[in-house]
């Protein structure tokens, strides 16, 4: 809420509202990495579970948000499977202690009338994407996307910001365009065709063979696009612009592949009401099942519970 004062007398005021869009996936991983084993009263490994309602709960208090939305993917092929055989080809597979820590955290969320979107051939990243452009067409209304992922810098506008971890799970930056101006010498934007020309190892996108961060980041900040790059290659040293002709095919679609959606069909309605906090019944009753003492008590509620200490 802003006001605007004359004297002692409030002239105006308006509400902005505020979303916190988080990358489920990306936190659950950098929790259970980030926290030793803890297992609940029935044996099962639930510290991604406790390090993930910690985080939000952090971010919560940090940040403010009127409402919280959660993001997750979804196992099996998406579009850019379809697209690139070997897409994520080379991604470990999940470790057998966290499998089931994901249908855990879905439980907590359920009760706490946290909203989930998941969609069949789509990552996460598509549904934050989507979500955070609908959000910015609403008067008065931002979103901060969490995550560990920077391909969500590309999303980051005049009304979206990135709230992104840099080490551990208490070490975050949050990316405005300013921000990723000074840190990447790029716009938001210009960060796809960055990657699409370099590629990405991590989701085993190839980019141009032989193009580095460092020839890549030059040509994009001369040309501004992967296609204006193609326009121009008579002006481009032959060292350089014979391997973008040999891969332009590649190049072209690798940027389509880092590119995140932002028009996917999702039900938007919850944007009709408000978020809870953890701070109500329904959390505490999930942490106390959980034997969450710390979390609790974070909450402003003291249990006498032995687990976790």
């Amino acid at each position: 809420m802003v006001y605007l004062e004359y004297g002692t007398n409030v002239i105006f005021c308006f509400m902005k509202k505020t979303f916190l869009i988080v990358d489920s996936n990306s936190v659950i991983h950098r929790a259970f990495h980030g926290i030793p084993p803890l297992r609940n009263k029935e044996g099962v490994v639930v510290n991604a579970v406790y390090g993930f309602f910690l985080i939000l709960m952090r971010i919560d208090k940090d940040l403010s948000p009127d409402q919280i939305i959660t993001t997750f993917d979804l196992p099996g092929p998406t579009f850019r499977h379809i697209e690139l055989k070997e897409y994520k080809a080379k991604r470990l597979p999940t470790h057998k202690d966290l499998i089931g820590q994901f249908s855990i955290i879905k439980d907590g969320l359920k009760k706490m009338n946290v909203p989930i979107f998941e969609k069949e051939g789509f990552e996460a990243d598509d549904i934050i994407g989507t979500i955070a452009k609908k959000i910015s067409e609403e008067k008065e209304c931002e979103s901060i996307i969490l995550s560990g992922d920077k391909d969500n810098l590309q999303l980051v506008s005049d009304k979206t910001s990135v709230c992104l971890f840099k080490k551990g799970i208490n070490n975050t930056t949050i990316y405005d365009i300013p921000r990723v101006l000074e840190e990447y010498k790029l716009s938001p934007s210009q960060l796809i065709d960055f990657n699409g020309l370099k590629g990405d190892k991590s989701d085993n996108i190839p980019g141009v063979s032989g193009v580095g961060e460092k020839t890549a980041l030059n040509l994009i900040l001369k040309f501004k696009s992967i296609q204006n790059i193609y326009k121009n290659l008579d002006s481009i040293p032959s060292t350089i612009s014979e391997k973008l002709r040999k891969d332009k095919e590649m190049a072209i679609k690798s940027k389509y592949l880092v590119t995140i959606k932002t028009d996917i069909d999702l039900d938007f309605s919850f944007l009709d009401y408000e978020w809870d906090g953890f701070y109500h019944s329904n959390a505490i009753d999930f942490f106390e099942d959980m034997g969450f003492k710390k979390l609790i008590k974070r909450a402003g509620i003291k249990k006498n519970l032995s687990l976790f200490d």
